[in-house]
């Protein structure tokens, strides 16, 4: 490869059946991407709309491109080129449809696309519909709905508001907790309605910055399904903006909650779709202590103990072969601190590192886990201190300019006045800051978690 010439990927979808491309990695519907007929007739519940259903396969085709390709050692982004069959090949080759694509796209991932579009062989013939509907009829905004502390809290907060105005869209495939009414007639929005595999093939990158993309794509359908224009985003400020706020290492800003990213995706579901929509944050400005605090003094709201904030799976989150929150991912560190700051606490057998008092990493872990990764520790390290490096962004005269431009751009994209922006990145910095600090110092002085931070605390 040339200096500077980027890593080159280039996969071509094909129908079932339909012969390979020369050169090109092969991504075949049906094998590669697998569709749910349950799942799928949970989105396309009131009519058949081959739209949807090829937004659902740009969807899952853009993941199946960011997993099969590795990220180069030194450096960032790679040449993505993606060739997906579509119904409506006028549309998705319009200029607003695909220039709003490649920006939404380049923008998150911090790669290169070129998507080209062709014309279906085959029409999909359409799902079984009539089994599923609308919780209500007066559906006023989408939230997508997972196992997740945030979606769990500002769609208890939200519902105190909106009642049945409210549709969940599920991110997840679980089943016990997929709404049911006793008529044994489902809910749309059930489940994601694909899934994507490697077949022969490896997928070896996992920085997963498309699901950003993903998530934002299946709310957009979502709402436009459900005939609503607002779709809720839960992430509270340290999620949305965090991640971009304090990137890590050679890594591109992560946009995958961040309103300059849903921006672009309200851009490109409005010329897809012919209907404006937009992306909500209530809780952008707060802290996720301070949401769970909120959600924790309604009435009859306990089930936040039952969430999930960790990523990791069972070969890296069990004790004695039952599956726990690994205790130490940057997800699990922001779940930790926001329970502390919410004054609120966990019982026993959560985590698998339970002690954050140990004096080493090794020795916090739970009797009975299995082995200690060197990936593990890495994880830590790097989510402990993306909480302590944005708990001490506004202290350091170095990122002034920085935090002045971010300010500005989400004045811009939120249509507010900058000033009123600043004033607001002002608070949500300084009260993560007091958690922050209140947090760790509420650990023993020897613990492993204080001797990561060092002397910032």
């Amino acid at each position: 490869m040339i200096e500077n010439e980027l890593p080159i990927a280039r996969v071509n979808v094909i129908e079932t059946g339909q012969s390979p491309r020369r050169d090109w990695i092969t991504c075949e519907i049906g094998t590669h991407l697998k569709f749910s007929t349950h799942s799928l007739a949970s989105y396309l519940f009131a009519k058949w709309e081959p739209i949807v259903f090829d937004a659902l396969l740009v969807a899952a085709a853009v993941e199946f491109c960011d997993k099969v390709k590795r990220r180069p050692k030194f450096g960032w982004g790679r040449e993505l080129e993606l060739r997906v069959p579509v119904h409506d090949l006028a549309c998705w080759q319009s200029m607003n449809v695909s220039d709003a694509l490649h920006e939404a796209l380049n923008f998150l991932t911090g790669d290169r696309w070129h998507v080209t579009f062709v014309q279906r062989r085959k029409d999909l013939l359409p799902v079984a519909q009539g089994l599923f509907e609308l919780p209500s009829q007066n559906s006023q905004a989408v939230i997508p709905f997972s196992e997740g502390l945030d979606s769990r809290a500002v769609a208890g907060l939200l519902a105190a508001e909106m009642g049945d105005g409210l549709v969940r869209l599920r991110l997840g495939r679980k089943t016990k907790d997929r709404p049911k009414k006793a008529s044994g007639r489902n809910y749309p929005f059930t489940a994601i309605p694909y899934d994507v595999a490697r077949g022969a093939l490896s997928f070896p990158e996992a920085s997963a910055r498309s699901r950003g993309f993903k998530f934002a794509m299946l709310s957009g359908l979502g709402a436009y399904l459900a005939r609503a224009q607002r779709v809720i985003v839960p992430e509270s400020g340290q999620g949305a903006l965090g991640p971009a706020l304090v990137p890590v290492g050679q890594a591109y800003e992560d946009y995958r909650n961040h309103p300059l990213f849903t921006n672009r995706m309200s851009a490109l579901l409005s010329a897809l779709l012919g209907q404006p929509f937009r992306f909500e944050f209530p809780r952008l400005w707060y802290t996720k202590g301070e949401t769970l605090k909120a959600y924790a003094q309604l009435p009859q709201q306990h089930d936040w103990a039952k969430t999930r904030s960790c990523w990791q799976d069972n070969r890296h989150a069990s004790v004695e072969g039952r599956r726990r929150q690994c205790g130490i991912c940057a997800a699990c560190m922001l779940r930790r601190l926001s329970i502390h700051a919410a004054g609120l606490s966990e019982g026993r057998g959560t985590y698998v590192w339970e002690n954050l008092n140990a004096q080493t990493f090794e020795e916090g872990i739970t009797e009975g886990a299995k082995k200690i990764e060197k990936v593990q520790h890495d994880y830590a390290i790097a989510g402990t201190l993306h909480l302590d490096h944005l708990a001490q962004l506004r202290s350091s005269p170095l990122n002034a300019s920085s935090l002045r431009f971010n300010v500005r751009q989400l004045a811009g994209v939120l249509g507010m006045p900058p000033a009123d922006a600043d004033v607001r990145m002002t608070r949500l910095l300084d009260q993560h800051s007091k958690e922050w600090k209140i947090f760790t110092q509420a650990l023993a002085p020897d613990s492993f978690l204080r001797s990561w931070i060092g002397s910032s605390q």
